[in-house]
C-alpha cells in the first residue's frame, strides 16, 4: 500500500503563495487518483483539489478554483498543491490522499490512503 507524507506548510501572509508537496512511497502515485483536502478544528475535512490517474483531469473546490493548482511529478512519485492569493480562510491542516477506485472523487470516504497533514496558516 502507498504511504503519503506531506510537507511545505507554514505561516504566510494574505496574498502570498505557497506550495505543498506529497511524497509517495510503497506504490506508484500515477496508479491512483490523488486529492488534497483540508480541515480546521471542529469542522469536517473538506475537498480542495483532485487529479486523475491520467494526470490531466482535475477537480477543484469552488473556494480555491483559479487560485490553487494540483500537479504531479511521476518521476519523483510526488503530488503538489500550488496555492496563490492565499486568504485567512485557507488556514487549515492540508492532507494528501490517494484513491484506488475509478474516477476522481470529492468525498473523503472514497480515498483509501492519507498522509499525516501539514499546517498552513495565513495571517492577516
Amino acid at each position: 500500500q502507498v504511504q503519503l507524507v506531506e510537507s511545505g506548510g507554514g505561516l504566510v501572509q494574505v496574498g502570498d503563495s505557497l506550495s505543498l508537496s506529497c511524497a509517495a512511497s510503497g506504490g506508484t502515485i500515477s496508479t491512483y487518483a490523488t486529492g488534497w483536502f483540508r480541515q480546521v478544528p471542529g469542522k469536517e475535512r473538506e475537498f480542495v483539489a483532485a487529479l486523475g490517474r491520467s494526470g490531466i483531469r482535475t477537480r477543484y473546490a469552488d473556494s480555491v478554483n483559479g487560485r490553487f493548482t494540483i500537479s504531479r511529478d511521476n518521476a519523483r512519485n510526488m503530488v503538489y498543491l500550488h496555492m496563490m492569493s492565499l486568504k485567512p480562510e485557507d488556514t487549515a491542516v492540508y492532507y494528501c490522499a490517494a484513491q484506488t477506485a475509478f474516477g476522481i472523487s470529492v468525498l473523503t470516504a472514497m480515498y483509501d490512503y492519507w498522509g499525516q497533514g501539514t499546517q498552513v496558516t495565513v495571517s492577516s
